[in-house]
C-alpha cells in the first residue's frame, strides 16, 4: 500500500502498518520527512506517482484539502482504477466535491476516513477511524484498519458523513483543550497553584483524563506536538465554516481559532495545541511552571 503524507500522523500510521507486516511505500512533499521510515522497512519514493504504483490501497494524511488534492494529482500517473483511496486528512466539507470528483474521474474507490487520536495512539495503532464508503471495500481495508485502529466506526456509504462526525468530535476536543489552557493561564495570572485547582475538582464530574494530560503538558513546559497548534487552528476554522454553512454559530470554536492564531504568532505554531496557553498573556509568560 501507499502512504502519502508522513508528518506526525502519517508517519506514525505508516509505522503501525509496517509492524503489522504490510508493505508500505511512503512519500512526502518534503522528502526529509519520509526518509526516517526507511529504517522501519518502508520503501521511500521520490514521487507520489511511484509510491502508488501497484498499490491496492492509498492512504492520504496531509495538512488540508488543497494539500490532499495536490498529493493525489501528483500521484495520478501511477493510480489504477479500482484502487481504494483511504482519505484520512481532516479536510472539512468544502473540499469534498473536488476530492470525490477526482476519485470518480480516476475510477478510485473513495473512503472518507478521518481519524480520532493524536501522535501516541497513532504510533500504537490505537486510533479511532470514522469511515464512510462502499460496503464492498471493507474486507480489502480490514488489514489496514486493524493495523492503525483500535476502533472503526462505519457510518454508511456516503462520503462526507465521516467528515461531519469528525468536525463535531473536534469541536469538543478543541473546546476542552482551550478550557485547560485558559484555566491554567488564569491560575498563573492570579497566583493560584495549578495543583490546588486540580485537587479541588479531583474525582468530581468536572475532572477528566484529558484535563490531567493537557495540564501535565502545560506545567512541564514540554510542548512536543501530539497535535500541533497550526493544524488545530486549521481544524477550528473548518468547524466554523461548516457551522456557518449549516446556520450554526460556533462562537467558542471561532474564539479558539483566534487563540491558536495568537499562539502561532508568538512562535508556538509547531508545538502541541496546549500551547494555546500562551495566547492568554499580553507578553511572554516564560516557563509555565507548576
Amino acid at each position: 500500500m501507499a502512504v502519502l503524507g508522513t508528518g506526525i500522523m502519517g508517519a506514525a500510521m505508516a509505522r503501525s502498518l509496517l509492524r503489522a507486516g504490510l508493505a508500505v511505500n511512503a512519500w512526502n512533499r518534503t522528502p526529509s520527512r519520509a526518509e526516517p521510515l526507511a529504517a522501519d522497512g518502508a520503501r521511500v519514493t521520490a514521487t507520489a506517482a511511484e509510491a502508488v504504483e501497484d498499490a491496492g490501497v492509498v492512504l492520504t494524511m496531509v495538512h488540508d484539502g488543497p494539500a490532499v488534492l495536490e498529493a493525489v494529482r501528483a500521484a495520478a500517473p501511477g493510480l489504477r482504477p479500482g484502487t481504494v483511496w483511504l482519505q484520512s486528512t481532516t479536510t472539512g466539507l468544502d473540499a469534498l466535491p473536488a476530492l470525490t470528483a477526482f476519485a470518480d474521474h480516476h475510477g478510485l474507490r473513495y473512503v472518507d476516513a478521518p481519524v480520532l487520536g493524536t501522535r501516541e495512539p497513532a504510533e500504537n495503532g490505537r486510533l479511532t477511524v470514522l469511515a464512510a464508503g462502499p460496503d464492498d471495500v471493507r474486507e480489502r481495508l480490514a488489514p489496514v484498519l486493524d493495523a492503525v485502529a483500535a476502533r472503526v466506526r462505519w457510518l454508511g456509504d456516503r462520503p462526507g458523513d465521516a467528515t461531519r462526525l469528525k468536525l463535531v468530535c473536534n469541536c469538543w476536543v478543541l473546546a476542552v483543550n482551550h478550557g485547560v489552557a485558559e484555566t491554567l493561564a488564569l491560575a498563573r495570572g492570579l497566583g493560584v497553584d495549578p495543583q490546588e485547582f486540580l485537587d479541588a475538582i479531583a474525582g468530581g464530574g468536572l475532572d477528566m483524563g484529558y484535563l490531567r494530560m493537557k495540564s501535565d503538558v502545560i506545567r512541564s513546559g514540554d510542548f512536543t506536538p501530539a497535535f500541533a497548534v497550526r493544524t488545530a487552528e486549521k481544524d477550528a476554522r473548518l468547524i466554523v465554516e461548516a457551522g456557518r454553512a449549516a446556520g450554526v454559530r460556533t462562537d467558542v470554536t471561532a474564539a479558539g481559532a483566534e487563540r491558536f492564531r495568537r499562539a502561532a504568532e508568538l512562535g508556538h505554531g509547531d508545538e502541541d495545541m496546549a500551547a494555546s496557553y500562551y495566547a492568554g498573556f499580553e507578553g511572554a509568560p516564560g516557563s509555565p511552571g507548576r
